[in-house]
């Protein structure tokens, strides 16, 4: 009989792992309760892949391993879905660097909203990332006018490409439905959707360039933005 689950036994007793470095192939010591590590010869960061646990899905998972060694699992593997995705999108987006940099810059302003407002990482990444996947496929289908149909086809690519990951269903399908609905406001009221909402309007607005008539821009700030931080961010960027 086990007495420590054989799923959680990596997460309670970590232990080194040995990786070669990309850059100059020195053995560079990364443990399993850790994602990256630097060469000790050129100072390069490598990367290993945080794999899935079911730690993702058991509902005794904090009370198994600690809630500390839980939220640093999370952490890791949110790390690593991450990395993945951007390589996903890189692939799909192709030449396409605008879209791809868009992402990026709505996973930067997630990360600075997490700072000052309640939300889960672990759903935000993956959704900052992958919230115009859709897009690709609308237009595929529809031409280049294709508009918020990106919200159509999103939720479909974003589903196959996270399972493909492990994710567990229940973030998956929260996930999706902010996909479904990042561009209309008010169906989802959860903090996780104001987040990426505010994350992408950030990103938006500074793509858009139209900011010469400050009056008109503090109205739309002001109807806008619906977390306190998004708001005070954009305050900053475009009246400090």
């Amino acid at each position: 009989m086990h007495t420590i689950c054989p799923g959680a036994k990596i997460i309670r007793q970590p232990k080194p792992e040995m990786f070669d470095c990309p850059k100059c192939g020195t053995e560079v010591e990364i443990w399993t309760d850790e994602v990256k590590g630097s060469c000790p010869k050129c100072k390069t960061v490598v990367m290993r892949y945080q794999d899935q646990s079911c730690l993702e899905w058991c509902k005794l998972a904090k009370n198994c391993v600690g809630e500390r060694a839980y939220n640093n699992f999370m952490k890791n593997r949110s790390q690593t879905i991450k990395e993945k995705l951007l390589e996903d999108i890189s692939l799909l987006f192709g030449e396409d660097k605008k879209r791809i940099d868009h992402a990026k810059k709505v996973t930067e302003y997630i990360q600075e909203l997490l700072e000052k407002e309640e939300g889960d990482y672990h759903i935000l990444m993956p959704a900052g990332i992958l919230h115009d996947i859709g897009i690709k496929v609308a237009q595929e289908k529809y031409g280049s006018a294709a508009g918020d149909l990106q919200e159509k086809e999103g939720p479909g690519v974003a589903r196959k490409l996270l399972l493909r990951l492990g994710m567990g269903l229940e973030f998956i399908d929260e996930i999706c439905e902010i996909i479904a609905h990042h561009h209309t406001p008010g169906i989802i009221n959860t903090n996780n959707f104001k987040i990426l909402y505010d994350s992408d309007c950030l990103v938006n607005l500074q793509e858009e360039g139209d900011t010469g008539d400050k009056e008109k821009l503090r109205k739309t700030i002001d109807r806008t933005f619906l977390t306190p931080a998004g708001k005070e961010i954009a305050e900053k960027i475009f009246f400090s």
